[in-house]
């Protein structure tokens, strides 16, 4: 079955996540992972990844949800597989185990990790060093912020995290398709992965 993501905005209190839980397994997903993107003033942000049947419509999934009390849909949109637990950190590892492949670990493992079409890696230059194998072909790049990580939308809807690699001049770009944008949390954890792994390599060395 294939597998979604479901980004939804519930009330934070005990009892929340089991009804949404128990509604997803009557409408007949099977839930995956949960990953909590923020809470705050009484209010929960989560991403859940589910296995949904692959002849039954989206609209049931949405109608099932948007029926549960403060329950809010934020986005539903396709994903490759759930990352391990400790996804971030195997992928630092693949990095210290094969430097001279740190890049392509790195391009590779973000979109799995936060459900994501596509990633490359840009340049001093803003030209591709590496693109994932999902990135279209011939791959048109959208116009990045000047500076700083952050997430943008393109001028075709498509939604970006763009984060630059320390001291290697090196900028991350990760793009979603059909898909809210990317969570302040995703964009820390990003940095985050992005720093390890540069410092795995030596700091101002380039990924």
């Amino acid at each position: 079955m294939p597998l979604l993501r479901v980004r939804l905005r519930l009330p934070d209190r005990p009892g929340s996540l089991g009804t949404v839980a128990r509604t997803l397994g009557a409408a007949g997903a099977d839930i995956v992972q949960v990953v909590v993107l923020e809470r705050s003033a009484g209010r929960a942000v989560d991403d859940i990844t589910v296995s949904w049947p692959q002849s039954a419509s989206l609209d049931v999934l949405c109608d099932a949800l948007a029926s549960v009390r403060g329950v809010e849909v934020d986005g539903v949109w396709q994903t490759h597989e759930a990352p391990g637990v400790f996804a971030d950190v195997e992928v630092v590892g693949q990095i210290a185990a094969n430097p001279p492949n740190g890049v392509v670990a790195l391009v590779e493992a973000v979109p799995k990790i936060f459900g994501g079409d596509w990633a490359a890696m840009l340049g001093r230059d803003g030209l591709v060093v590496h693109a994932s194998w999902q990135a279209p072909d011939p791959l048109t790049l959208p116009a990045v912020p000047a500076s700083g990580a952050r997430a943008f939308t393109g001028e075709d809807g498509v939604r970006y995290a763009f984060i630059p690699v320390g001291r290697s001049g090196q900028t991350l770009l990760l793009a979603r398709v059909a898909a809210p944008p990317f969570h302040q949390t995703e964009i820390e954890r990003l940095i985050q992965l992005a720093t390890a792994a540069e410092a795995v390599l030596g700091v101002g060395t380039a990924v």
